[in-house]
C-alpha cells in the first residue's frame, strides 16, 4: 500500500506540532524545519484542522497546536481522514468496472485495507515521539553560548 505525500506531511505536522506542545507552531517554521513546499502544508494542515488533529489561532502570534494530546490520536485516523483509500476503480462510487458485480477482487482488498487500518489504529501520535525527535524538532531550544 502506499500512502501519498499529502498523508506523510500530515503525519510530519502533527509530530512537529506535538513536540512542541507548549508553543503555537506555524506553517512556515514547520515548511522550514522539513524542507517543504508552505503551499503544500496550507492544504494538508485545513485537512488536519477539519478533521479534528489540530487547532488553529488566527491572528498576530496566532499558530497551531494539537486539538488534543498526542495519546489519543490514531494513527489510522489520521490516515482515513488524508487518503481517499480507493485503491481500485470499484471502491469508487463511479465505478465502471464491468466485472464489479461477480468479482471477488473488492473483497480481498477491502481486508487488506482493513487490516492496514485496524494495524495502524494500534499506535498513537505518542507511539512516534522519542527524545532523539524532541531534540531535532524542538523550537524552543536556545542554544547556549560560552563567553570567553
Amino acid at each position: 500500500m502506499y500512502l501519498t505525500q499529502q498523508t506523510d506531511y500530515a503525519l510530519r505536522v502533527l509530530i512537529y506540532t506535538a513536540v512542541n506542545h507548549d508553543d503555537l507552531v506555524n506553517i512556515a517554521t514547520i515548511a522550514e524545519t522539513y524542507d517543504i513546499s508552505k503551499s503544500h502544508l496550507m492544504k494538508v494542515v485545513t485537512a488536519l484542522v477539519k478533521g479534528g488533529f489540530l487547532h488553529s489561532v488566527r491572528g498576530k502570534g496566532g499558530g497551531l497546536r494539537l486539538s488534543r494530546p498526542p495519546e489519543e490520536i490514531r494513527i489510522g485516523a489520521v490516515v482515513r481522514t488524508m487518503e481517499p483509500l480507493q485503491i481500485v476503480e470499484c471502491f469508487s462510487q463511479n465505478n465502471q468496472c464491468i466485472i464489479s458485480h461477480n468479482c471477488r477482487l473488492a473483497e480481498i482488498l477491502h481486508g487488506g485495507v482493513k487490516a492496514f487500518l485496524a494495524h495502524l489504529d494500534g499506535f498513537t501520535l505518542a507511539d512516534l515521539l522519542n527524545k532523539s525527535m524532541h531534540e531535532v524538532l524542538y523550537i524552543s531550544q536556545i542554544p547556549i553560548i560560552a563567553e570567553p
